[in-house]
């Protein structure tokens, strides 16, 4: 029992003292431990100011400054059907470009295929984001130093404006509030405003001329109206360039083939002819529904100026050269010349070589009679004028696209 009750007692300083050398081991290594982490953070600090004080090096964004020569446009909607014509366009002639687009209607495919065509990566950005984020507008102008702005985004369908109108007036004219908002606390002097014949109505005289009353007849027009009559109440108190494009009915696609037209499956009912005629072709849907035979034309369908989308970005480019400080320049884009939709139908039925069935329906509510323009103007003023304007070929180069992109973009 003595010796039981003895080697406990003895084995206690033993005890404490392993734990104590065991305490002073621990403490050491991370003693090391500590001092490794503070020597890389020294390490990685030095190296982070001599970096900064290389002349190659620059830890902001290409897109943040401005390089001498190079235009950087901030191009809104640029991932839709006209925007993403326009972005191809500008970067062809080595301008810089920051898209912005919300996917609502676009196409992050149509994105993919200007960054495979360009993929420097100081040249193009995408960013996604919602032009009604009145902070999320904000950051990007913000962090990107911009020349100018072509403001594409909208949606635009008559039919469906008049069904859900409230959408329309809030993503058409409140969001080109917070874009001009941020054009003017971010020194941004230039905008190219894409807007539409539907601001004109229904007209009582054609052709159309810049001068011809405003008097819209549905929601999509009232709307483009109301940011037209906003931005130029605000340019007279600024020194901004504004140029407002008033086009008609956009049609065709990259004659090379690399980007078209691919509107959602669930807005087809309200899309362009064109779309619904390919449609039609492709077997997509039964046939074609042409809504209004009784307008007082010569053949009872309504009468529209279809212009290529491609004369559309060319318009937008020279608008952009010829933009001065202190103007506004209002220019209706058009061929001047009024197509009937009979006369489309039967011209898509020639470019597709397809038996389109055909369907007369009631009209369409919204939609006026005849609408063609008068272009005199923007070819004395900007030296343009429609090249696409045979109606079937501008068609057979859409439907190529059509017949090879079957489900779009594919995303």
């Amino acid at each position: 029992m003595l010796n039981y009750s003895r080697n406990p007692a003895q084995s206690k300083p033993n005890r404490s003292l392993s734990l104590e050398a065991m305490d002073l081991a621990d403490s050491k290594r991370k003693s090391n431990v500590s001092g490794k982490v503070l020597m890389a953070i020294s390490l990685i600090t030095l190296c982070i100011i001599i970096l900064k004080q290389s002349p190659n090096f620059s830890s902001h964004s290409p897109f943040s400054q401005r390089q001498p020569g190079v235009t950087h446009v901030l191009v809104t909607g640029g991932a839709g059907y006209i925007g993403s014509h326009a972005a191809l366009r500008l970067l062809k002639d080595s301008h810089r470009v920051t898209i912005v687009d919300n996917l609502s209607r676009g196409n992050l495919g149509a994105v993919k295929v200007l960054q495979q065509l360009f993929p420097d990566p100081a040249q193009l950005q995408f960013i996604y984001a919602d032009l009604g984020d009145a902070k999320a507008v904000n950051k990007i102008f913000s962090k990107n130093e911009f020349d100018a702005v072509m403001h594409f985004a909208a949606v635009a369908y008559v039919g469906e404006s008049t069904l859900d109108p409230l959408r329309y007036y809030h993503n058409i004219t409140s969001n080109t509030l917070m874009v001009l908002k941020a054009m003017a606390a971010h020194g941004v002097k230039t905008l190219i405003y894409s807007s539409t014949c539907a601001t004109y109505g229904e007209p009582k005289k054609m052709p159309i001329t810049e001068e011809t009353p405003q008097v819209p007849i549905n929601p999509y027009g009232k709307a483009k109206k109301m940011a037209e009559d906003m931005i130029i109440d605000f340019s007279k108190n600024s020194d901004m360039a504004v140029m407002i494009l008033r086009y008609f009915n956009v049609i065709g696609s990259d004659p090379e083939g690399r980007l078209g037209e691919a509107p959602r499956p669930e807005l087809r009912e309200h899309g362009r002819i064109s779309g619904a005629c390919f449609d039609a072709a492709l077997g997509v849907i039964p046939g074609l529904k042409v809504k209004g035979t009784d307008y007082k034309t010569a053949d009872g369908t309504c009468v529209r100026d279809y212009i290529d989308v491609s004369d559309l970005v060319d318009a937008h480019v020279k608008a952009l050269a010829h933009a001065k400080p202190k103007n506004v320049g209002i220019y209706n884009v058009g061929t001047g010349k009024g197509r009937s939709v009979k006369e489309f139908v039967e011209a898509c039925k020639k470019a597709t070589m397809a038996d389109i069935k055909v369907e007369y329906l009631e009209r369409r509510p919204g939609d006026y009679a005849e609408v063609y323009s008068d272009p005199s103007k923007i070819l004395r003023e900007l030296n343009w004028t429609a090249k696409y304007t045979n109606l079937q070929e501008s068609l057979q180069i859409a439907w190529r696209w059509q017949k090879s992109h079957r489900n779009g973009y594919g995303n």
